[in-house]
């Protein structure tokens, strides 16, 4: 199985879903479902289609968070090291053009590019990862190769 690398806040995240799905709305929906299909007809029984199908939705859903669950390696900050690039760090970041951004590297399922959270399986997260201040990386983007040098490295602060 491969390693699904995540922080604790994208672990919470994923267990909060996985209860409200299998705790809230599935319950709920199972109640429907049985309601509709003791109305007679299943086959023109909108409230009992529409039901089972979203019913199949959310067990597909749970069952990839599930895997998703299991299969977490929860990176707590307390447990970096921040003198090289590892997971989870929040990296500062100079662009060729002196632009300065700030990334954090999370896990797959928590990427969120509108907050400069990159995945550690993206291309410049890989590139990144090991080095050190005052480091470059080249990155090939669709915009061709650009070069970051390293600034800063923190440990996250949740």
């Amino acid at each position: 199985m491969p390693k699904n690398y995540i922080t604790p806040r994208g672990f919470k995240k994923l267990q909060d879903e996985f209860k409200e799905l299998y705790y809230g709305e599935r319950p709920k929906l199972v109640e429907t479902v049985a309601w509709a299909a003791g109305n007679g007809d299943r086959s023109e029984n909108g409230d009992y289609i529409y039901g089972k199908k979203r019913l199949r939705q959310i067990d597909s859903r749970l069952k990839f968070l599930r895997d998703k669950i299991e299969s977490a390696i929860v990176v707590k900050p307390e447990d970096i090291n921040i003198e090289k690039i590892v997971f989870s760090c929040l990296v500062t970041v100079e662009d060729d053009d002196g632009k300065e951004s700030i990334f954090q590297i999370v896990g797959e399922d928590e990427f969120d590019i509108t907050e400069n959270k990159i995945s550690w399986k993206s291309p410049l997260a890989r590139a990144m990862l090991g080095k050190s201040v005052d480091d470059e990386v080249v990155v090939k983007t669709p915009k061709g190769l650009v070069n970051y040098i390293i600034l800063d490295i923190q440990k996250p602060n949740e």
